[in-house]
């Protein structure tokens, strides 16, 4: 067997020799989180999305409670946020309610609706009513999109797709700039409805 060993002559730096540059790159570092860069002003909008698993036999139930209780504080001007939509879901998980709450100032609103809800009685015994009829429930935290339109009534009765996409680190301007090329044509012909982040 033959064996050779590869040598340079040449006295460069070594972050700067052409082998190096086929493996890093150098990267700018950014001043601003991406959150900072994709978002509408913070203090603008906050969502929330409600994820309720509810048991089978009690979805009818579950149903007529949120829309007595959710409504109610839907149009209670006392409360900072408005109920942007609520649905059923008809496939992935079966037996699913989604609530999309958007809270109008951002963190310190939401923070107001939930402190106030602490001592709304309604809200209370809803939640207890609530709590026999679920098997689980999970809520996320989101942003809006700064190039997408906030989502507005539309007559019904609608259909909607829900998408997720878990991005690689490092990817999410270049994803956002795309989209936003995308969403100009999308929200012409009303298709698409509304873009957050988490």
């Amino acid at each position: 067997a033959v064996i050779r060993s590869l040598s340079s002559s040449h006295n460069r730096p070594r972050e700067d020799s052409w082998f190096k540059s086929l493996f890093v790159r150098k990267v700018d570092p950014r001043k601003d989180a991406h959150s900072h860069l994709l978002a509408k002003k913070e203090d603008n909008n906050l969502y929330k999305i409600q994820f309720h698993n509810v048991k089978p036999e009690c979805l009818e139930a579950y149903n007529k409670l949120c829309e007595d209780v959710l409504t109610n504080i839907h149009t209670d001007k006392a409360y900072p946020c408005e109920l942007v939509g609520t649905w059923n879901t008809w496939y992935g998980e079966q037996d699913q309610a989604v609530h999309l709450w958007r809270y109008r100032g951002g963190y310190p609103a939401l923070t107001e609706v939930m402190s106030k809800l602490k001592n709304n009685k309604e809200f209370l015994e809803y939640r207890s009513e609530r709590g026999k009829m679920l098997l689980s429930r999970r809520n996320q935290l989101l942003l809006e999109f700064s190039f997408w339109n906030e989502p507005v009534p539309r007559d019904g009765p609608n259909i909607y797709e829900l998408r997720s996409y878990q991005l690689r680190p490092g990817t999410m301007i270049e994803w956002g700039n795309y989209w936003a090329r995308a969403i100009g044509y999308r929200q012409h012909n009303r298709e698409a409805v509304g873009g957050f982040f988490s």
